[in-house]
Parts: structure tokens; sequence; C-alpha cells
């Protein structure tokens, strides 16, 4: 069976029930994503323009967002895994994923020598690997001569890189796939029940009003939160379900240094029986650890939202000033404005009537939820002050990520 055809199916239907057999599937996958990726190197291109279209066709393959194979891996493995195996299966994906970094084009084309001359052998060999899955790349023969002078440096396209929003998004979410949770996505057109009513946000509640938010008609609304994938994913799930959501939003906001109409968000999820707050506390505080570094502390201070009750707000101690609130020479820190904390998300129990809204018994689960804004998490991360600059497609600030 080839690997697209064992990404096709899930872990069930590939009958593998235990531990051994998932590292054994995970194994089989990274050596098929190494062998095409030395195959590719070993080869080489005849021409820069021809290493660039080499290097894309093999990204697309196992990394496009809808039909690389990751993608399959992780529709058909990762989501329907049971309950037994999901926290291993997303671990295995998560370091899957970060060896893929080698397939990214920029490392490809740094791996992969211009040479002058292609054999028609390695050519072949090339179209054997990558012909399985009907992208064979087509590529010269090589048999003509190259004139010039090959040690003048030649005329390159510039590639871009990814985006800082992407970036941390991913990020965010790599850490949860090896929590064993799984991504989830919805509208963003979405109808004023599932955006408003379904969260337990009422009609009189200030957010609902059209100077707030952005109405398509009477019952429909751009989204202004990833909120309501949760009671989408609770009713297409039940429970118990650990899911992550992330996704654009919108609100009626001027732009300026820290608003814009459109921003991210991501948003999790957690519903079981015996779920407490306990249990939200350790998550958030495992999580900021491993986004911002072990050194941070965590702060959970109380709070209102209508979806959750009890409700809070989690901050974590400055990782530039290590919470100090000003450096060595007595300089207030500009991150965190000399407070030493950081404010980063909301969070809390799910309120019970969100519950009920989600098709799931309040008696017998309970579960918590979280949301945050990725444009901010990457505000903070990398130390930028105006929010602006991920939207207006700054060449000059793109390039230093």
């Amino acid at each position: 069976m080839t690997i697209e055809e064992k990404v096709s199916r899930t872990i069930a239907e590939l009958g593998v029930t235990d531990p051994q057999a998932v590292e054994a599937l995970f194994a089989e996958v990274r050596a098929a994503m190494e062998s095409e990726r030395q195959v590719l190197v070993s080869r080489g291109a005849a021409s820069s323009t021809e290493r660039e279209k080499a290097a894309k066709v093999l990204r697309d393959r196992w990394l496009a967002r809808k039909n690389g194979l990751l993608a399959h891996i992780d529709e058909k493995w990762l989501k329907p895994a049971s309950k037994e195996l999901k926290p291993l299966v997303g671990r295995k994906f998560n370091e899957l994923r970060q060896t893929s970094a080698l397939l990214e084009i920029e490392a490809l084309i740094r791996a992969i020598p211009v040479r002058a001359k292609v054999s028609a052998s390695d050519a072949g060999s090339m179209d054997v690997s990558i012909a399985a899955t009907g992208q064979a790349l087509s590529t010269p023969t090589g048999t003509e001569s190259v004139d010039g002078d090959l040690t003048l440096p030649g005329y390159r396209q510039r590639l871009g890189s990814i985006h800082p929003i992407t970036r941390v998004q991913r990020e965010i979410e790599d850490i949860f796939l090896g929590l064993g949770y799984s991504i989830e996505t919805g509208p963003e057109v979405e109808t004023a029940y599932y955006n408003f009513d379904a969260l337990n946000i009422p009609a009189t509640h200030p957010a609902r009003d059209d100077m707030d938010s952005l109405y398509v008609d009477a019952e429909t609304v751009l989204r202004t939160h990833t909120s309501p994938v949760q009671i989408r994913a609770l009713r297409k799930h039940g429970a118990p379900l650990f899911i992550l959501a992330p996704g654009k939003a919108y609100r009626r906001d001027n732009p300026d240094a820290t608003h814009s109409p459109m921003f991210h968000q991501v948003e999790g999820l957690a519903v079981d029986t015996d779920i407490t707050f306990a249990d939200l506390k350790g998550t958030l505080d495992f999580f900021c650890r491993k986004f911002f570094g072990e050194k941070v502390r965590t702060s959970f201070h109380p709070s209102y939202f209508p979806f959750t009750e009890p409700s809070g707000e989690v901050s974590i101690s400055c990782f530039v000033c290590d919470g100090a609130g000003s450096d060595a020479l007595g300089r207030s820190c500009r991150t965190c404005k000399a407070s030493g904390w950081i404010e980063v998300m909301g969070c809390g129990m799910i309120h019970p009537e969100v519950l009920v809204h989600g098709g799931v018994d309040p008696e017998r689960y309970s579960g918590w939820a979280f949301g945050l804004g990725i444009d901010r998490f990457a505000m903070v991360k990398y130390d930028i002050h105006d929010i602006q600059l991920f939207f207006q497609s700054d060449m000059r600030f793109l390039e230093q990520f």
C-alpha cells in the first residue's frame, strides 16, 4: 500500500490499534518524506528556475494546506483517532510537522545544487518518486550546453517567507496538537444564533449592536470571534471533545496601533466528565511556558464573559524583564509597560447554557474554554507595537521573519 493510500484512510481502517503500530506508521511516513527529499537533492537541477520549480512541487505534495499529505494525515489519522491513541498521534504528528520544515521551499533551494548537466538516469529516478502522485517534475534533460561564466551570481526570483501571524498560529497549534487536541474550523459569515444566542449573549448585550458588529442582514453577521466553532463542533462530535479553533474574526473597530476590523483568534475547548478549573489552569500554564519560555509565570484574575462562569483573565510575567518591570539600568520595560505582567487571554468554565445549546448534558459534562488574539501574541513575542504592520504587505517588515 502506497503512502497516498495510507493517508487516505483512518488509523482504524489501517488496523492500527496500539502505540507501537502508531510509531511504526509515522516512522514509515518520515522515511518516505526524507527519501523523496534526498532524491531531489542528489539529482540537483540544471538552473535556478528549475530548482525552484522542483522545490515547489515537492513542498506542495507534502505541505499544501488542502491536498498535501500532512493535511490528509491531520484529517484522517489525528481527528478521528480514538481517545486512547489521540495524544500519541498528536505528538507524532507534531514531530512530523517539525521535520517537514526541511520541505519548505527556502530549505530545499539551499539543499539542491545547481548543476550544468543533469543525467537522464538521474531525471528518471526523480520522476519515479514524484510520479506516484501524478505530479512528476517537468524538467529538461540537461543535454544542452551552458554558456557564460557559471561563477557569476544569477538572477533569482525573490521568495516569500511565512507571515508572522501564520508562524505564531502554527506554533500555538503544534503545542495543543501535542496535547491531543484537534483543529476545527467554521464559517466566517455566521448566523446571529451561533455567534450570540448559543453562546449565552442576550439581545441586549452591547456586542450585538451594529455599532460593534458587522451585519450582513438582521440574522447574519461576520463572526465577532471563533467561539461559534465550539457550538458547531459540540453538535457535530458530541462529548468528550478537545479542540482548537483558529481563524479570522471581524468587529467594527477603527484601525489604529492596537485595533483592526479584521483580526485573528484561536479558541480552545475541553469538555469531558469531571473537568475542573484546575485542569484549565494547568493546561494554560503549560501552554504559556511552552510558548513564551519555561521561566514565565502565570496569574489568573476574575473577570466576566457571558459564555463562561466563573471567568478569568490570564497574565504572564514579562519574559523581557523577567517580571521586574525594568532592566538592569532601571529603565522601564516597554513590553510590559513597567508592570512586570502582560495580559494575554480570557478563559473560564463553560456556562451550562452553552453546553445545552451544543447538545451536551451539563449535569454529566463540564468543560472550559479560552480565547486569545493571535495578532496580540505575535506583537508581544516579536515586540511589535503597531498591529497594522501585519496587514500592509511591507516587505521591509515581513523580511525580518
